[in-house]
């Protein structure tokens, strides 16, 4: 390791093996960075122009995707730019704001999800209570805290970050993330390792067990209600779940690779530590605009697609 008493910028070495095929990975990393821009800001648009869907389900969706162009704003536009030139380099300053970024989308990513299986859970659970509980104001309040606690913990993990003294410049990722800067530390990082596992169980497992409690309640009150009572919940659930699953199984890959790395081919660890932020921000616009009834309606509307009605004989 070289002995750096101030680092000023970072080498990122990811994609030092693919200058042969460098201007593929740019043309495919482009369409797929359009196509989620694309997908999501249709979903917005639809959510935010017709006042029908001003209810807290379609509210929380569209938080959702406002949080996955957030998070993959920090990603794509830099790797685009590395996939360009041959010389890779990130500002620490940079470094650490990108951290923050995706850090901040990844948690938040749970808590919305969170806020949006206590949607379901009220309005399959507590039906006649929903509109008294689900309020403009409570809605907001959920939202605001789906965002502030995570900025809150990411912030006093990048905190800690920057107050170490690093021995080395070169990042074996094509993107920068905590636990490959806190690894160049010249000093003890047994507070940082510490504070990063507690944020890690407290940003992952509170948000599952709540959604899977959730989960469990609306299956007993399905299984007491009439078959077509259950086909309704189940189309309104469906795209969460899917979601969650998706979501859930992007980021058990992404813990397991990134600590429990040994063994593991390169281009392997590089491909699952960005399917966070290449699948969820790509499928769910998809899933919800599939299932939903209300949203599917509005993108054939907006794509000047309309049933054609054959009269009955």
């Amino acid at each position: 390791m070289e002995n750096v008493s101030k680092v000023a910028s970072f080498t990122l070495t990811g994609l030092m093996d693919i200058n042969n095929y460098k201007y593929v990975y740019f043309a495919i990393t482009l369409v797929g960075y359009l196509l989620i821009i694309c997908f999501n800001c249709i979903l917005i648009s639809i959510i935010y122009l017709n006042k029908s869907l001003h209810e807290p389900m379609y509210i929380f969706l569209c938080a959702l995707l406002v949080n996955a162009l957030y998070g993959t704003s920090a990603f794509y536009p830099k790797l685009l730019t590395d996939l360009l030139f041959d010389v890779h380099l990130i500002s620490y300053a940079g470094c650490l704001l990108q951290i923050f970024v995706l850090f901040t989308y990844a948690a938040s990513e749970f808590t919305i999800l969170t806020v949006m299986a206590y949607d379901r859970y009220v309005s399959i659970c507590k039906p006649l209570h929903y509109h008294s509980i689900m309020t403009p104001s409570s809605v907001k309040i959920m939202l605001f805290l789906a965002w502030l606690f995570p900025v809150c913990l990411i912030g006093v993990i990048v905190i800690l970050t920057s107050r170490l003294t690093l021995c080395g410049t070169k990042l074996e990722k094509f993107y920068c993330d905590n636990w490959s800067v806190v690894k160049l530390s010249c000093v003890d990082t047994t507070v940082n390792n510490a504070v990063g596992f507690l944020v890690l169980i407290i940003v992952v497992f509170p948000p599952l067990g709540f959604i899977v409690y959730s989960y469990i309640q609306i299956l007993k009150i399905c299984l007491r209600s009439s078959k077509e009572y259950r086909i309704k919940a189940l189309n309104t659930c469906m795209p969460h779940l899917l979601t969650v699953v998706n979501y859930s199984i992007n980021v058990l890959f992404e813990i397991i690779i990134g600590r429990l790395h040994t063994g593991v081919p390169q281009i392997i660890r590089i491909l699952m530590s960005v399917e966070c932020l290449v699948i969820p921000p790509l499928c769910n616009p998809i899933i919800y605009g599939l299932k939903l009834q209300e949203i599917r309606k509005r993108v054939k509307q907006m794509l000047f697609i309309r049933k054609v009605e054959i009269p009955k004989t």
